[in-house]
Formats: C-alpha cells, sequence, structure tokens
C-alpha cells in the first residue's frame, strides 16, 4: 500500500504538534510539520498532502477566543486550498484547539449536501462555548463512538471497545476551558444527527455540550473534530490506570491510534 502524507499544521501557542506527528507516523502515514504562515505563503503546498491534522494548545494563547486567530488566518487565506483538499476527500482532524479552529473556518459542521462553497468558507453553525461550569478541565473522560456515524476516523471502534463491557478502556484525555459544544440552532442539531454527523459523545458530560457532543464530522464522514484527545493515547501506557487494563486488549492498538489508522487506510484507499 502506499504511504500517505499527512500535513499537521502549528502555529504559534500550539503544543501537541509533536503527538499528532507521531498520531500519524505511527498509523502509516509520513508527516511534516508546517507554520500556517509557510502555507499562507505558498498555499498550493496543501496539495502534495492526503491528510490533514490541526493540533491542540492555546493558539496565539487563545486571544479574542479559543482558536478565533488561527482560525481566521485558514478562513481568510487558506480556504481555497483547505476546499479543493475536502472535494478530493482529504482526511482531515482537528482536536480541541485544532476542533475549535475547524467549527469557526466553517469545515465542521461543513455544507449539508457536501457542496464547498467556492466565493468564501460556509458561515459557522456551531461553536465550542465556555464549559457549563466556567472552569479549566483536565482529565480522562469516556467516550461512545456513534454506530451509525459517517465518521471514517471513528469506523469499528465500538465493536473494538464495547462500552458495556469495556468502559475503562475507550477513555480519552480533555483539557480545555471552552470545550461545550453548541450549535445555531436546533435544525442544525436535527441535521448532525440525520446526517450521521455526531462521532463521538461523552458517556458522562464534562462540559455541558448539547446531545453529550463530543466530537463530528462533515457529511462525508472525512472531516473529523472532537474536544477529547485521541493523540494523547497513543500507547496504553498512557492510560491513567493502564495496569488494571485486560492485558488481551492491550495487544492491539488503542482508541487514540485506532482513529489515526482508520483515516490513515481511507487515505491508502484514495491513492490506489
Amino acid at each position: 500500500m502506499p504511504t500517505p502524507r499527512a500535513l499537521v499544521i502549528r502555529a504559534a501557542g500550539t503544543n501537541c504538534d509533536a503527538e499528532m506527528v507521531r498520531a500519524f507516523s505511527l498509523a502509516g502515514a509520513d508527516p511534516t510539520l508546517l507554520h500556517v504562515d509557510r502555507l499562507i505563503a505558498d498555499p498550493a503546498q496543501l496539495g502534495a498532502f492526503d491528510l490533514i491534522g490541526v493540533p491542540g494548545g492555546f493558539s496565539y494563547g487563545d486571544d479574542i477566543a479559543s482558536g478565533r486567530i488561527f482560525a481566521m488566518k485558514l478562513r481568510e487565506r487558506l480556504y481555497p486550498a483547505l476546499r479543493q483538499a475536502a472535494l478530493r476527500g482529504c482526511p482531515m482532524i482537528g482536536a480541541c484547539n485544532g476542533f475549535q479552529v475547524l467549527v469557526q473556518v466553517g469545515l465542521l459542521p461543513g455544507p449539508v449536501d457536501g457542496q464547498w462553497p467556492e466565493a468564501a468558507a460556509p458561515p459557522q453553525t456551531a461553536s465550542l462555548a465556555h464549559n457549563s461550569g466556567a472552569r479549566f478541565i483536565d482529565s480522562w473522560v469516556g467516550v461512545a463512538p456513534v454506530r451509525d456515524s459517517a465518521c471514517v476516523w471513528t469506523h469499528g471502534l465500538a465493536d473494538a471497545f464495547p462500552a458495556d463491557r469495556n468502559h475503562d478502556i475507550l477513555q480519552l484525555p480533555i483539557a480545555h476551558g471552552e470545550g461545550r459544544f453548541v450549535t445555531a440552532s436546533p435544525a442544525v442539531l436535527d441535521a448532525l444527527r440525520s446526517g450521521g454527523q455526531i462521532a463521538l459523545t461523552y458517556t458522562s458530560n464534562p462540559n455541558g455540550s448539547t446531545a453529550d457532543i463530543a466530537g463530528i464530522c462533515d457529511a462525508s464522514g472525512r472531516i473529523f473534530g472532537l474536544m477529547p484527545h485521541p493523540e494523547r493515547y497513543l500507547d496504553w501506557t498512557m492510560h491513567p490506570f493502564w495496569t488494571r487494563l485486560p492485558a488481551p486488549v492491550r495487544t492491539g492498538p488503542t482508541p487514540g491510534l485506532m482513529m489515526f489508522q482508520n483515516a490513515v487506510r481511507a487515505a491508502q484507499a484514495a491513492l490506489v
């Protein structure tokens, strides 16, 4: 199988760059880390990559709002190139601050019909607001993949880690103060449900997100954003009590690594 090329876009203040690069590498891709300003100087570079990742952290100090400056750079200067990537089926992921960025760019939830506008990015229809408890949360939380979701990143996770038996295994770390997922209207939430765009939910909602939503995808299932950090759960030893997990389970990939492996396989299939 061909080795897909993965691009991780960093900016001042992102701090999960190395973890996301490692995630793509362990999953079988050839990752490159580039500053957003280098891409703005030559947007055509995006065409050389088969996967795109926007890492977490505190881009530009989260001045104004979380991810706002990073998002505006992508929206105003790189949308045409990102649109072309979406049209050719390039899997993309935004974790935590990256999720906040993708929803502000308009890549998530994206157009319901999959028709990406040419003149300007889609309007923002969702947001990550302040946690309902008004406090920063740093912990591991239980998550549940939505079985009928279109998301290629979470494909097979529900079968690999059944929630009724392995609820301790299917956890991901979170670290955010603005992670409460909200939609612009009930109609947007209805469209997410009917289109299979809700990919991941919390088993115990930590931040007040609407419908317990932890992550969503676009209509194609290839663009994925989530507040938890899958790139921080690439090894079983990262789990807070990994020695108590069943030994047979620990012989396979972690839930976090499995997400990246799914995306790499999807990118490989498009290259064949």
